[in-house]
């Protein structure tokens, strides 16, 4: 596949919208999504991203106008306020800042760079990934990798389960409490291990399948019981600290399941008695359970409050990965440049190695009859390799230097000399000079 396209990207994310614009943002799956995009003319590689901070969708055409059309389509149900649209330089840069857990709501945290390389899977599977993104996705992975063992961008609150217990902590205290975890997925794995590290007395996990609760109960170091979803309305009073993160499209918990006081309108600190927190997205807990007074509910969006202590404390680490950000985005732009020139390079030595073999062709059936032996035979194709070799390293040499400085211009002349033949609407068809316009060009900025 051609690396000579450029990539357009829009997303949605906990800094652009709101838990209700993530939700409509959302695609049915990663892979689905990437389906879709690439369902659309002129979208050759593509790859989404979908978390419960974020919705980000990344392709690549041939233009970023046919890319711009793509993404709007796919996010036609966002609101306008809510979606940021990218060309590629900074569509690039913002995807090794999300690998590097620049972009989360908890600074640094760890989950992030684990969901990228998982989005990367999800498009590979339905032939997402192309020379482009390999190319950009396995750098944002590397530079995730780099930032949390070369810096200290991961030290403290590494998750939003983690966020979750701090909040809670604040709130009603966690120490020697009932705490309930609805969803046994990643985000919930990572909540109820933070509840039970924070030393709560015991730790009810709700889960539709009871299986995966179970065997997350056996895992964590605390009197930890599984039950089942449609247990909640008798175990989730019985908790003073409750963290849900489902993958449910409606909420399951509810002003019922919840610990209520005969039903009072507004609540305050002294009154509180359990707190819940929904990572869910879409919402896990109806709006409705905000109205009981001894309930204190938070959101993903409240959570940016907690979060920002620890964005604080990680200030000097996230300076140190912005420079590491900086000197590996010129290494992908570098990269890009090297394969684009190695393409056309490619293509002068095809159209040489023809014409040498026509060439030779010639030259022997003219010789046909003469006493040639197999010795003297290679001596002519080798002396034919070697004139080959020796004419086309200097402009190998002039077309790898003209690449690095943005020289299309040279790159086009060279690829019309040596293939006069060319597929002019690949290259290009000239500008009103008659000189070709070149259409291998790099996007903006490299």
């Amino acid at each position: 596949m051609s690396s000579s396209g450029v990539v357009t990207a829009a997303r949605v994310t906990h800094d652009s919208g709101c838990v209700d614009d993530l939700a409509a943002a959302s695609p049915e799956s990663q892979s689905a999504g990437v389906e879709e995009l690439l369902s659309v003319s002129g979208i050759e590689e593509a790859y989404v991203l979908s978390t419960c901070n974020r919705v980000e969708c990344y392709v690549v055409a041939p233009d970023s106008s046919v890319g711009h059309v793509a993404l709007e389509a796919f996010f036609h149900s966002t609101d306008d306020d809510a979606l940021v649209v990218t060309d590629h330089d900074e569509s690039l840069r913002h995807l090794l800042r999300v690998a590097a857990g620049l972009e989360s709501v908890v600074l640094g945290e760890d989950q992030i760079i684990g969901q990228v390389r998982t989005a990367y899977e999800d498009a590979r599977s339905v032939g997402g990934i192309g020379n482009m993104l390999e190319a950009a996705v396995t750098k944002a992975i590397h530079v995730g990798e780099r930032a949390r063992t070369e810096t200290e961008i991961n030290e403290g609150v590494v998750s939003l389960g983690s966020a979750a217990t701090r909040l809670a902590r604040a709130e009603v205290g966690v120490e020697g409490a009932t705490a309930l975890v609805v969803g046994a997925g990643e985000m919930g794995r990572l909540a109820a291990r933070s509840l039970a590290d924070a030393d709560v007395d015991q730790l009810l996990i709700a889960n539709r399948t009871v299986s995966h609760a179970e065997h997350l109960a056996t895992d964590l170091e605390v009197d930890a019981e599984p039950v089942p979803l449609e247990a909640l309305s008798t175990v989730a009073s019985r908790a003073e600290v409750v963290v849900t993160a489902t993958g449910s499209e409606n909420p399951v918990l509810g002003p019922d399941h919840l610990t209520t006081d005969g039903g009072s309108d507004e609540s305050t600190a002294e009154d509180t008695e359990q707190v819940v927190v929904d990572l869910g997205q879409p919402r896990d807990v109806s709006p409705d359970a905000n109205s009981l007074s001894s309930v204190a509910v938070y959101d993903l969006d409240d959570l940016e409050t907690i979060t920002e202590e620890t964005r604080e404390q990680r200030a000097d680490a996230a300076r140190e990965v912005e420079a590491m950000i900086d000197f590996e985005f010129e290494l992908l732009c570098d990269q890009y440049k090297r394969s684009r020139a190695d393409e056309v390079i490619a293509a002068m030595y095809g159209s040489a190695e023809r014409m040498k073999q026509r060439e030779l062709q010639t030259a022997f059936a003219r010789l046909e009859g003469e006493s040639f032996s197999d010795e003297q035979r290679e001596v002519v194709e080798s002396m034919a390799d070697a004139l080959v070799n020796q004419l086309l390293a200097p402009p190998t040499k002039s077309l790898r230097e003209a690449a690095a400085e943005d020289d299309w211009s040279t790159i086009n002349t060279a690829l019309q000399l040596f293939d006069p033949d060319l597929d002019e609407s690949t290259y290009g068809s000239g500008d009103e000079g008659g000189r070709p316009e070149p259409q291998l060009q790099l996007p903006d900025g490299d």
